[in-house]
């Protein structure tokens, strides 16, 4: 959660933003820290770092966005009732779980003691149904790779 935190206090947007606002005020950004806009080469570094951080964050945002969810939940529901868990990992609070049909979501700000229960839970299927899947935010890791 704290990346998602950073992330829009950074973008200077709430959680309620729309996919609009997330588009203005990354072109804004954009416009302001553009590397070629800088002839010092210092300067230039620094938007060139400046901007790539703007890019991951309004790319994170867009991809966990109530409208992106909106978008891709007959998809993601499909995935979360009827595919398997092939494997999970969990990494500083992201637990990310591939399924059978080969889609792979993250959730974000999972508890360290929710991911022990996953682990040693009967059927960590049931268990993700009922206590992951509708709980956390997330976002579709197989469309990020797919797309780059």
């Amino acid at each position: 959660m704290k990346k998602i935190v950073d992330y829009r206090k950074f973008l200077t947007v709430t959680e309620t933003a729309t996919l609009a606002e997330l588009k203005s005020v990354y072109r804004s950004l954009m416009k302001t820290w553009h590397p070629d806009k800088f002839q010092d080469e210092e300067q230039k570094t620094d938007a060139e770092h400046k901007s790539k951080y703007i890019i991951e964050a309004y790319h994170f945002l867009v991809s966990i966005a109530p409208e992106t969810r909106e978008q891709t939940l007959p998809d993601y529901i499909t995935t979360t009732t009827t595919s398997a868990i092939l494997d999970f990992e969990y990494k500083q609070q992201t637990l990310s779980v591939q399924f059978s049909d080969g889609n792979t979501y993250e959730y974000f700000d999972v508890p360290k003691a929710v991911y022990v229960k996953l682990i040693n839970a009967d059927s960590p299927g049931r268990f993700a149904r009922r206590h992951i899947y509708n709980e956390y935010v997330y976002r579709s890791a197989s469309r990020l790779v797919a797309s780059e």
